[in-house]
């Protein structure tokens, strides 16, 4: 018997690994981190949110580059760089993202992360208005009755609420308009983020460098010299999701961040949840499942109409 040839036979046996299960893994790891986040910015709240910020994207740059180096991904990097399109369309998004994540620090640092939550669950649905307004796409009935009692959601707060829900407006503002400008760049998360952070560096350095930023003691200057691992490790973990599942997946995924924030906020931080936020955050779940459901129908019925006779 020829031993070599076993051990083939017996190698080729072996299940190969489940592509979409390792994705599922990821996206979730990717989407669970992003919400615990509050917990490590919460440590953070004795620094101003600009000099947060600051650090995030200096600390940023430098990761993203050593991650780009090590993987050896300069040659995709650079030809995006050359074009002048490109590159405005990425700084705008860094400008975006700025405003995104100052926003995010000052909520969790003033006690006000359930509204940075709500934030977040709205995103999705105010990245399909915007879809339909600058991308000509079209709502179907039952996305414009979920867009319809998101917005219910927000009017609710600004109504009856005590103050105007101005973080979650702005959170869900940036982070849908970043991602539409998003959309006219053919380039990874990864790449992007290093150019968008790399458009902020020098104002950023120079921020960090000419004006007082405080006495830290070694425990803050640790925690801020991670913020670049920090939001460099999800995006990986997330771009190794888009790689194998359906975005209608990954889409359903994005929920885990905003919902593990409102518990991080009711559960550790406790955050207030009176009856009006607990209104709006109702009527935003309601919103999402109808949203949810829609597109799973309207993926089953696709599959159907596609499927031979």
């Amino acid at each position: 018997m020829n031993l070599e040839s076993t051990e083939v036979k017996v190698e080729s046996a072996k299940p190969a690994a489940n592509p979409a299960r390792t994705g599922l893994a990821c996206g979730i790891t990717a989407y669970t981190m992003w919400g615990f986040f509050p917990i490590y910015f919460r440590w953070l709240a004795h620094v101003s949110p600009w000099t947060v910020l600051c650090h995030r994207v200096v600390w940023s740059v430098l990761f993203l580059s050593i991650v780009v180096t090590w993987r050896k991904e300069w040659a995709e990097v650079l030809p995006i760089v050359r074009k002048p399109r490109n590159l405005a369309l990425l700084a705008l998004g860094g400008v975006l993202i700025a405003i995104n994540w100052l926003v995010f620090i000052y909520a969790v640092g003033s006690g006000q992360t359930l509204q940075s939550s709500l934030g977040y669950f709205i995103n999705p649905l105010f990245s399909v208005a915007l879809g339909m307004v600058f991308l000509q796409e079209r709502l179907r009935r039952w996305q414009w009755v979920a867009v319809v009692v998101a917005i219910c959601a927000v009017v609710n707060l600004a109504v009856r609420g005590a103050r105007f829900p101005w973080i979650a407006l702005s959170l869900a503002g940036s982070f849908g308009l970043y991602g539409l400008v998003r959309k006219k760049v053919n380039i990874n998360s990864l790449h992007a983020l290093l150019i968008e952070t790399a458009v902020l560096f020098p104002v950023s350095a120079l921020f960090l460098i000419v004006l007082p930023n405080g006495d830290f003691s070694g425990g803050t200057w640790g925690l801020l010299s991670i913020l670049g691992v920090l939001t460099a490790t999800p995006l990986l973990f997330f771009g190794a999701a888009l790689r194998s599942l359906k975005l209608s997946t990954v889409g359903f995924l994005q929920y885990i961040g905003p919902t593990l924030q409102f518990a991080v906020a009711v559960l550790l931080f406790n955050e207030a949840l009176d009856t009006t936020k607990l209104g709006s955050f109702v009527l935003c779940w309601i919103a999402i499942g109808i949203y949810v459901a829609d597109s799973i129908w309207g993926q089953r019925t696709m599959g159907v109409a596609d499927r031979p006779e």
